[in-house]
């Protein structure tokens, strides 16, 4: 019974990890990115538009960990008990998208930020270079995504026999 109960915790301390990290490092994200364009709009108000895309961008991150938890605790609903190591592989897959979503977030606000910028003194450069710039970054938070996602459906009762 305490070995289930670890289990459990340990799938859920994983679809927590996947959720909590991915949305810290979007909110961290989106506040640098913020930051630059409340700047920029304080002496040129008509930019709004070209700079909201830059500032949203680093909160996609969020979701991406979001549907991981969710994937993570549908995975758990299909044992009737989790072993240790169906509680583990559930835990360990979410991490990619944790760590990933993170860190891609927090550098994509950066890097958002510097379009903000450029897009303040050249603004037909604001697809061009800073959401191009930004999404170059958001492919490693795909990937995060993409690897537990696929180690998520991988791991199943059927492949607990």
């Amino acid at each position: 019974m305490a070995t289930e109960q670890f289990a459990m915790a340990t799938a859920l301390l994983g679809a927590a990890l996947a959720a909590f990290m991915a949305g810290i490092g979007s909110a961290v994200g989106i506040g640098i990115a913020g930051r630059a364009a409340t700047g920029v709009l304080s002496e040129k108000p008509e930019r709004y538009g070209q700079l909201f895309l830059q500032v949203v961008l680093p909160g996609t991150q969020g979701f991406y960990g979001f549907v991981i938890a969710f994937f993570a605790m549908n995975t758990m609903r299909g044992f009737e008990s989790l072993s240790m190591g169906d509680g583990l592989s559930i835990g360990v897959a979410c991490l990619p998208v944790a760590f990933a979503g993170m860190l891609s977030a927090i550098h994509q606000g950066k890097t958002c930020a510097g379009g903000i910028l450029l897009t303040a003194k050249r603004p037909e450069m604001a697809v061009k270079a800073g959401v191009l710039y930004a999404a170059m970054v958001e492919v490693y938070a795909v990937l995060g995504f993409l690897i537990s996602l696929l180690m998520l459906l991988g791991i199943g009762p059927a492949q607990a026999a």
